[in-house]
This record gives C-alpha cells, sequence and structure tokens, in this order.
C-alpha cells in the first residue's frame, strides 16, 4: 500500500537499503559521464521547471541518476517499474530517503502491485511521461478510449472513482512522453497508425547513440550475465539459440560466440536472416534448432516465440530464458497444462519436466538481464539516459510543432551525445576542412 515519508508518497521494500543505494548509484554515476553534464546544465537552466513527470522505468541504479537529471532540471518526478522483476530495491530506497523522489517499485511485485504502482504514477497527474515498454501510455490511451475493460483491476477501479471530467482532464494534461524500448516503439508506431495516439512522443530507442550501443552491447553484455548468474553454465561449447537478430540479438550473439559458444539464429525477416548468416551464424526455423540447442534466448519482441511443439523437440536440461520486453515470447501458459512444475532448481531457474525431459525456464520467462543480474552497464546507459533527459527537454520546448505521431530524438542531439561520450572516454576524431565541407555540399565535382 502507499504510503508517506518525509511528506514523499512512495511503495519501496525497505528505506533502510538507502545507505547501500547511494553507494551504488554513485558508483553507477563514475561511467555516466554525459549524464553528468547534461545534469550540471540542467541545474543551471532548469528546462523542466514546472513539469510534472511520471516515469515508468526499469528502476536501477542507472535510472536513479536520470532521475535525478530530471529533478535538477525542474521536474517534479514520480517513478514505477516497467518490469515486477527488475527493480534494485536499494536504488528506489536511496530516491525516497535521500531526493524525496516518489517512487513506486518493488522488486519480485505480483501483478496486482505492478498496476498498482501504474496507477500511483498516473494519479501524480503527469503532463510529461517516460515510459520503457508504453504501459504507462498504453494505460492513459485505455482510459481516453474509454476501453476501461482492458486496464488492470487496480487502475480501472482508480479511474471509476474519478469523474468524466477528472478522467478527460488526466489525458489532455499530458503534453507528450518518450519511450525507451523496441516493444514500447511497436506498440506507439500501431497507436499512430491506427490513429489513436493522443500526443506526440518521442522514441528514444530509435536514437542512433541507444540502439547501436545500449541494445547491441548493454543487451548483449547484460543478458550473458544474467544467464551465467542464474545458471552458472559452462558457455565454451555449447549450442545457443538465440532467436531474432534485431540489434539486441546481434549483441547477444556476438557475445556468446566470444564466449566460445556455437549460435544458431532464428529469424521471420530475410534480410535480417542473411545479415545473420554473412555475421557467420547458422540460421534455420526454431523448429529445427530446438534439438540442437542447450541455451535458448529469445529477444524478439513478439509473443509465443518458444513454443511447447519446439520444448517437446528440446534436449533433456535445456535452459530458455528471454531477454525481449515482457514475458510474452516463451508460451508459459501452454508449458503449465503440458508440464508438470515449476520446481525451484536455483533462484530464478524452475525446472518443469515435459515428455519425461526437464526443461529450465530462466526468471518466469521476464527480462533475464535485469531479473537476474544488473542490467546494462552504466556506461552505455550514459548514452541512453542522455537521450532520455535531452528528447524531455526537446519534447516541452516544441511540442507545439510536434504531431500527434511517434518522432525521433533530432540528429543533432543524437550527435552531441556522441561528442560528449567521447570526450568523457578521452577520445578525439577528425573535423572536415573547408574544402572537404564544399566538396560534400557539391554536385558538379566529380573525378
Amino acid at each position: 500500500m502507499t504510503v508517506a515519508t518525509k511528506k514523499t508518497a512512495h511503495d519501496v521494500k525497505d528505506l533502510s537499503l538507502a545507505d547501500e543505494g547511494r553507494r551504488r548509484v554513485e558508483w553507477a554515476e563514475r561511467s555516466m559521464p554525459v549524464l553528468r553534464l547534461i545534469r550540471e546544465r540542467f541545474a543551471k537552466e532548469r528546462p523542466l521547471k514546472g513539469h510534472r513527470l511520471s516515469a515508468c522505468l526499469h528502476v536501477t541504479t542507472e535510472t536513479a541518476n536520470l532521475v535525478l537529471t530530471l529533478k535538477a532540471g525542474g521536474a517534479d518526478v514520480a517513478l514505477c517499474a516497467s518490469n515486477p522483476l527488475s527493480t534494485q530495491d536499494e536504488a528506489a530506497a536511496y530516491l525516497v530517503r535521500d531526493h524525496g523522489i516518489a517512487v513506486f517499485a518493488i522488486k519480485g511485485e505480483d501483478h496486482a502491485t505492478y498496476y498498482e504502482h501504474i496507477r500511483a504514477a498516473l494519479a501524480h497527474r503527469p503532463d510529461v511521461t517516460m515510459d520503457d515498454g508504453a504501459d504507462l501510455v498504453g494505460s492513459l490511451h485505455m482510459i481516453a478510449l474509454k476501453r476501461l475493460d482492458d486496464l488492470a483491476p487496480p487502475v480501472r477501479k482508480w479511474v471509476e472513482s474519478l469523474s468524466k471530467d477528472e478522467r478527460a482532464a488526466l489525458l489532455k494534461g499530458v503534453l507528450g512522453s518518450t519511450e525507451e524500448t523496441t516493444t514500447g516503439v511497436i506498440r506507439l508506431k500501431a497507436m499512430a497508425k491506427d490513429g489513436v495516439l493522443q500526443f506526440p512522443v518521442i522514441a528514444v530507442n530509435d536514437s542512433d547513440t541507444k540502439h547501436l550501443f545500449d541494445n547491441r552491447y548493454g543487451t548483449g553484455q547484460s543478458t550473458v550475465d544474467g544467464v551465467v548468474r542464474a545458471t552458472n553454465i559452462l558457455l565454451a561449447g555449447s549450442t545457443a539459440v538465440v532467436a531474432g537478430y534485431g540489434w539486441c540479438g546481434r549483441g547477444v550473439a556476438s557475445r556468446l560466440r566470444g564466449a566460445g559458444s556455437k549460435v544458431i539464429v532464428t529469424e521471420v525477416d530475410p534480410v535480417k536472416a542473411i545479415e545473420a548468416t554473412m555475421d557467420g551464424f547458422e540460421v534455420m526455423p526454431m523448429a529445427d534448432a530446438a534439438p540442437r540447442g542447450d541455451l535458448f534466448i529469445t529477444l524478439t519482441g513478439d509473443v509465443n516465440v518458444v513454443r511447447v511443439e519446439h520444448m517437446r523437440r528440446m534436449k533433456d536440461g535445456a535452459i530458455v530464458a528471454n531477454s525481449g520486453h515482457f514475458n510474452v515470447e516463451i508460451d508459459l501458459e501452454s508449458l503449465k497444462k503440458a508440464a508438470k512444475g515449476p520446481r525451484e532448481a536455483r533462484p530464478f531457474v524452475d525446472e518443469w519436466m515435459l515428455d519425461g525431459k526437464r526443461v529450465f525456464i530462466l526468471a518466469e520467462g521476464r527480462l533475464i538481464n535485469l531479473a537476474a543480474a544488473e542490467g546494462h552497464p552504466a556506461s552505455v546507459m550514459d548514452m541512453s539516459f542522455a537521450n532520455q533527459a535531452l528528447g524531455a527537454e526537446y519534447l516541452v520546448k516544441h511540442v507545439k510543432e510536434l504531431s500527434k505521431d511517434v518522432h525521433r530524438v533530432p540528429a543533432e542531439i543524437d550527435k552531441e551525445i556522441a561528442r560528449l561520450k567521447l570526450a568523457g572516454m578521452g577520445l578525439a576524431i577528425d573535423t572536415l576542412t573547408a574544402e572537404q565541407r564544399r566538396y560534400l555540399a557539391s554536385w558538379d565535382l566529380g573525378t
């Protein structure tokens, strides 16, 4: 239940964890020089002053540094978790106790509590939202479209207590949103295509300094880290099956190969399948990969990528994990009907018996990198959250110019983040000469 301490509404596991949270947040901040520079500017210019911002993000040490940057910029911030298993309770406690941030997140929270926290973020009455997976924006739109039956019970009960004018004001007051992840952007683009998106959204995920680095290097390393922490398996000599060869799949496949795994890629996109082949990976349908794999990791953003029909063909002891945003990529509902279990083999490892064979599901099919490990390294989240902070600033400055659609962070902001990151790494690059600029701008100069 939501409580108030020091006049700050919150629902976190234990405020006594705040000291450990402070140490961990400070450790992450050392690897986030771009966000630090933005925070220093925000503290002087206060570009978000007067704005109420509700964020639905993974509550981690890196996120804590983003939230402190938004607060430095003048925003009144409320934060809830975007996944029931991704919260770092120490970071949540630190934000509440030491900074007065309204945080609603507990690692391992059940479905009802998760949506009670979404409700609390909506009750903050934001004029800017920040999402990772579009659950917050999705709930707002269900209210706007009067689809109350599609709302989770805690949110629906609250909405039904509001007057018609209060419901209208809840959505009307929102200037726009930013979105962190591929899954969320997919949902939002579908909303825009259907003509139901009610305000502009900045697709942080589509920025080059986000998806080329966070998705590839961050997801690549943290996913493998989560699998190894949960299982302690030896990757060298194993056969790993990676479902999906987008930027996240590329990163995971590369890291697994680097650890000595033989990697198979499954895809539905012929272009990505060709790319995986030319990158040196075997490519085949999941049905053919199922008997060969020791480890399966899904990163597609789609439903039921690994189904019971595939699990029936797997080896005894096969390990199945997901690193997509939602826990829908492994068909757990059908597994529950067909198999015996689960039995906890280790923390975050459930054993199921299917046709006399063991199948191990990691982290209940949720994001393995955040459930069993610590998520992306701070140095890569530095760029992702720089995009979030600058995307929010851009949104409030230019909202009148933006249509009700999904927009990229402007290229000049993207390049500025890259420039700041290079500077933070102590690296310099060449600049164009005047002659080179003229040549690139011309059309009549050839051989």
